[in-house]
């Protein structure tokens, strides 16, 4: 089970993720008013939150695929330890000061994860690394993907005036 502070850790994670992706939209569009601001800020925090917490259960299942039966992923969480530095990224990401040090934070989030998966399921530690990749960059194409839509969809919308 995830502990109150790795939830609490993942949401701020998430919702400063989101802070980054949307701020610099609601600057090209002045027009958005209040309520669409912090109803995509919160959609898209817990969005953000969800996809990291389903990280390391992404990963478990890519080596369940590789490896037949593999144990319970009991030993396989987010923990405050491990989760810190994503925070530390997403809150880099929040004013989009650097997307090549948000991407080298993501790569050590990943990295963080691999020892442990590889000690849990008794994989190598490049083949732990290639599930923890694969699943990191899988569900950032999907957000992507949903972002996109998102943005799609809102823009065909009619703005409302700031009041």
């Amino acid at each position: 089970m995830i502990s109150p502070a790795v939830v609490a850790l993942l949401l701020l994670a998430g919702w400063s993720e989101a802070a980054g992706r949307v701020l610099p939209l609601v600057a090209r569009r002045p027009g958005m008013s209040r309520t669409v601001v912090v109803g995509l800020l919160l959609a898209g925090g817990l969005v953000e939150a969800a996809v990291f917490a389903l990280w390391p259960l992404t990963a478990w299942t890519l080596a369940e695929l590789v490896l037949a039966p593999v144990p319970s992923p009991a030993g396989f969480l987010w923990t405050p330890g491990l989760v810190a530095p994503l925070v530390l990224a997403a809150v880099l990401a929040f004013p989009m000061l650097g997307p090549l040090l948000h991407l080298l934070l993501f790569v050590a989030v990943g990295v963080g994860l691999v020892t442990p998966l590889a000690s849990v399921t008794g994989l190598g530690w490049w083949l732990a690394a290639g599930c923890v990749a694969v699943a990191g960059t899988g569900l950032g194409v999907a957000v992507e993907a949903v972002r996109r839509l998102v943005v799609r969809i809102s823009a065909t919308g009619a703005t409302e005036p700031v009041a």
